[in-house]
């Protein structure tokens, strides 16, 4: 399988991730050392291969995130069709989308979830908050 490209640079994403880091409860959950996230923008294909593989799901998803080791939080898996696809369906460009995604995914490696309403909202909370960091603004009813 193979990585796909996107009209987007690496830089956007990592500055994305560095201002969320800011955010005081995502502060308090990083290592006080250096630490590492790699991001791979995929296809559906190699999306679904892994959410069957990982996750025991047999359908392809968004994002996925894969817990480190050490000094590497971990891994999160993106859908680059699938960032378009939400971002035409939610009326913002795919910028903003794929930022939502890599935020999500760095929320689930360091313990957020959404399985629950309570969980749901502050994870949406503090997504807005992380991207608001980045002048990203959603559309409504995105989150």
């Amino acid at each position: 399988m193979k990585a796909v490209t996107a009209p987007v640079p690496p830089r956007f994403i990592r500055s994305v991730l560095l201002r969320s880091a800011a955010v005081p409860e995502v502060a308090a959950r990083l290592p006080a050392d250096a630490s590492t996230v790699a991001i791979r923008l995929t296809d559906d294909a190699e999306m679904a291969d892994l959410n069957r593989t990982y996750a025991d799901e047999p359908a392809s998803t968004d994002v996925l995130s894969f817990a480190g080791a050490g000094d590497h939080l971990g891994d999160i898996a993106i859908s680059w069709p699938a960032t378009e696809r939400q971002a035409a369906r939610y009326g913002h460009d795919a910028k903003s989308e794929l930022a939502l995604l890599a935020v999500h995914g760095f929320l689930h490696l360091l313990g957020w979830d959404h399985m629950v309403a309570r969980e749901r909202r502050e994870m949406n909370r503090l997504t807005v908050e992380a991207l608001k960091r980045s002048r990203i603004t959603l559309s409504p009813g995105r989150l």
